[in-house]
């Protein structure tokens, strides 16, 4: 079973908050450290489309239309 995003982002942040005390020893920290980027990568994934799934209903000439929804940066 795929874990939920937000599941992921809890996984990442044990994986930061385990960076930060600078416990680890080099290879654990390496290792970590590559899981945490793995994660944040499928994170960014999930995000990806669930925004292109996204959609805006505008109102023109009493009609609504459906636009693409885009992001504003």
């Amino acid at each position: 079973m795929s874990k939920s995003f937000e599941e992921k982002m809890e996984m990442l942040e044990e994986i930061v908050t385990e960076l930060e005390k600078g416990e680890l020893n080099l290879d654990d920290s390496v290792s970590k450290f590559e899981e945490g980027i793995k994660i944040s990568k499928e994170c960014n994934k999930i995000l990806d489309e669930a925004e292109k799934k996204i959609t805006i209903l505008v109102e023109k000439d009493e009609e609504m239309i459906e636009e693409d929804f885009k992001a504003t940066e």
